[in-house]
């Protein structure tokens, strides 16, 4: 079964959501600070980082981006019933 590493932010906004995407991508922030500001996830506490998990694991949204789209690069906004997410894959084993 193929596992993955990521981590998020979680916002209700999708414009907070991309004007956070672009201030990561600048340089302006990093994720791990982003995370710890405005994430609405306990794990923003520990810069968005989810750990690992199975394929599976999370809502269908989520899982789509985490295992098929490129490893260390920021995407989003990811829209789930939780509201908008920036996610980055850490590391993929399939």
């Amino acid at each position: 079964m193929a596992t993955a590493a990521a981590r998020h932010i979680l916002v209700e906004d999708e414009q907070v959501c991309k004007d956070l995407k672009a201030q990561i991508e600048s340089g302006e922030t990093t994720f791990e600070d982003a995370a710890a500001s405005y994430s609405q996830c306990p794990s923003g506490n520990d810069g968005g980082d989810l750990g690992t998990f199975g394929q599976g694991q999370m809502v269908p949204e989520f899982d789509k981006v985490v295992f098929s789209d490129k490893v260390g690069v920021v995407h989003g906004p990811v829209k789930t019933q939780f509201g908008y997410h920036l996610l980055e894959v850490t590391s993929r084993e399939d």
